[in-house]
């Protein structure tokens, strides 16, 4: 039966490749057909899964280089479909007629609420979380609901190594308890702050006895040193460091080791510091990780170069629905030296499920644009103007707002403009739709 659903699988996944669709369908059939066909496969010996609000692609993409460089045959879920179907589908397509998964490691990005799902067949070696952030709140709500959900998922996996962003407060008190936890993180530096700078803060209060929790300094949104006066709970010592970063000349060490950036931003070195240290806990040492990270680009398209007439364009792929996504990207363009116009698109809410809830846009730090060197943002789209709505309320000095609904009267905008670097803002459900409009080139961040 085993060898049977194997190869039905591979058969529905090629026809899937062929039609341009099938990551997660060949997986939901073997499993409506046999619900424990992944508990009958044999893993190899290093299995890592990351999970999170924010970066697990990224994170994956990384780890899945480091360990390929260092001569490891990886698998692991390109296309990032990170539910049990996805999950099953890759596994599967990857075993021979035996059950056994082809490989050195495997690395699984999981959705933050089905790996408790996943982990009752999958048993991770090592099991990373990189944040978690008030998330696509239509379906998420508050991140700790998600904390409660990821909650099961560890309990089920006692013997992997916890992975845990220390800097993080909600997701360190996953370690609790846990003698196989250790830590990633970063140290006070030049674009660390005393005072928060998004618009709200997720973990005001303790998550261990809910009393306030205090800040030396904050890295962005609840990241940073905290600790609580009142129970102790506080930043743990970390195994993997983030020990210096300079932004400007594209450059971070971990744990002694220079590793040159291709995306300068805090966000990416949490997703590099993250992937050193699973990659590290798989065997792989400093200097070669640093070798293979070093001006490491992103293949997943969440950095993209494009050309819009003879104009340069560089698309920085957020998540809807996620504040500290699109805080991070904005950070990204607001700290360029040049003049530069800046557009904002927002055409769908989900490539996954109906919402017009754009309450997210009012969580999403706009006003940073006003001290920066953006001249121009145009507001792109089907909610252009709920985006509208959300900047009538900011005063952006001397930058100039623009409502262009029409996607094809946005492309003729940037292939006519002249004379300013040109970054484009929008998720994954739309980016596409850029695409068809514009020169794709190679994924590339300067």
């Amino acid at each position: 039966m085993k060898a049977i659903i194997i190869i039905l699988t591979k058969a529905l996944s090629f026809v899937g490749r062929l039609i341009g669709k099938g990551t997660s369908l060949p997986g939901k059939i073997a499993l409506k057909l046999c619900p424990t066909i992944l508990s009958q496969l044999t893993l190899p010996k290093n299995v890592i899964a990351v999970t999170g609000s924010n970066g697990k692609t990224s994170t994956v993409e990384m780890i899945a280089y480091i360990l390929t460089a260092s001569g490891k045959n990886v698998v692991y879920n390109k296309e990032g479909s990170n539910q049990i179907e996805g999950v099953a589908t890759l596994l599967i397509c990857n075993s021979n007629l035996r059950g056994k998964v082809r490989g050195d490691a495997v690395i699984l990005e999981s959705d933050e609420r089905y790996a408790r799902h996943t982990f009752k067949y999958i048993k991770p070696t090592c099991f990373a979380v990189t944040n978690l952030y008030r998330d696509q709140l239509t379906r998420n709500a508050h991140p700790y609901r998600i904390y409660d959900i990821l909650q099961d998922a560890v309990d089920l996996v006692p013997d992997a190594t916890l992975l845990l962003n220390a800097d993080d407060p909600i997701v360190r008190g996953f370690g609790k308890g846990r003698d196989n936890a250790l830590y990633f993180g970063m140290e006070q530096n030049a674009y660390s702050t005393t005072e928060q700078d998004g618009i709200y803060n997720d973990c005001y209060y303790c998550p261990n006895c809910k009393g306030e929790l205090k800040y030396n300094f904050f890295h962005y949104a609840h990241l940073g040193d905290y600790a609580c006066e009142n129970c102790g709970y506080t930043r743990p010592e970390r195994a993997y460091t983030v020990d210096t970063a300079d932004l400007e000349e594209g450059a971070i060490t971990v744990n002694g080791n220079k590793i040159s950036l291709a995306f300068a931003s805090r966000y990416n070195v949490y997703n590099l510091c993250a992937a050193f240290a699973a990659a590290s806990i798989a065997g792989a040492d400093g200097q070669s990780i640093a070798a293979a990270m070093s001006d490491f680009v992103m293949k997943n398209g969440r950095i993209v170069t494009f050309k819009a007439g003879d104009n340069q364009g560089l698309l920085i792929t957020s998540k809807h629905e996620n504040s500290t996504s699109y805080n991070q990207s904005l950070e990204y363009v607001c700290n360029r030296k040049n003049p530069c116009d800046l557009y904002i698109i927002v055409d769908a809410i989900s490539r996954k499920y109906y919402t017009a809830e754009t309450s997210w846009l009012w969580d999403i730090a706009f006003e940073k644009i006003a001290k920066s060197n953006v001249k121009r943002v145009t507001l792109c789209g089907s909610y252009a103007n709920d985006l509208a709505v959300r900047f009538s309320v900011m005063d952006l000095g001397d930058a100039e707002v623009v409502v262009q609904p029409d996607l094809d009267q946005m492309a003729k905008q940037m292939s006519e403009m002249q004379g300013m670097e040109l970054y484009v803002i929008t998720c994954f459900s739309d980016k596409d739709k850029l695409f068809s409009r514009v020169d794709v080139q190679t994924p590339v961040a300067k």
